[in-house]
């Protein structure tokens, strides 16, 4: 079986681009229009996850912004932030082919309100893994209640089912 951190960084992408491609044609209006879920819209919840996964990945590449990444305006288009989503998929998954099983237990530093906190790259990473799948099922929620058939985001592991848009992460 391939690395399964690599699959799950793949896998995430993929749901992204699934669910981008589900709402490509959405108005900036319908996009910011409240929603029931976790956050007021579709546009605040896409952009959350996009924001951790920047949060997140910046402390995997110990890039140094840290909590930095926050101050910045939402992103209000959807293509717009479907390609920042991509740009931060692909940089996920470029980090998780290059894990080394050593590499699960290093630590990484992440700056929280409270001062740093020391955490492990396997651990974030199951972390991030998690927060992505929770609010984009928010997200398919919002979607549906927009009137938009949300797309299968479940079928990529197993061969039985899986999609034919899976098949481009799987070579």
């Amino acid at each position: 079986m391939r690395d399964p951190f690599l699959t799950m960084a793949l896998n995430n992408a993929w749901a992204n681009a699934t669910l981008y491609g589900a709402i490509a044609d959405m108005s900036e209006e319908a996009f910011a229009a409240p929603r029931p879920g976790f956050f007021p819209s579709l546009k605040a919840t896409l952009n959350h996850i996009y924001e951790v996964d920047l949060y997140y990945v910046d402390a995997l590449e110990a890039g140094g912004r840290g909590r930095a990444v926050f101050d910045r305006r939402d992103i209000g288009s959807v293509a717009e932030l479907a390609k920042a989503q991509a740009d931060v998929d692909m940089r996920l998954a470029s980090f998780c082919k290059g894990l080394t099983p050593a590499m699960l237990d290093e630590d990484r530093v992440t700056e929280r309100r409270e001062g740093p906190v020391t955490e492990t790259i396997g651990a974030l990473l199951l972390h991030l893994f998690q927060h992505q799948v929770h609010h984009r099922g928010q997200a398919h929620t919002m979607v549906h209640d927009a009137g938009i058939a949300p797309p299968q985001l479940d079928d990529f592991h197993l061969e039985f089912g899986r999609v034919p848009s899976a098949a481009a992460y799987w070579t």
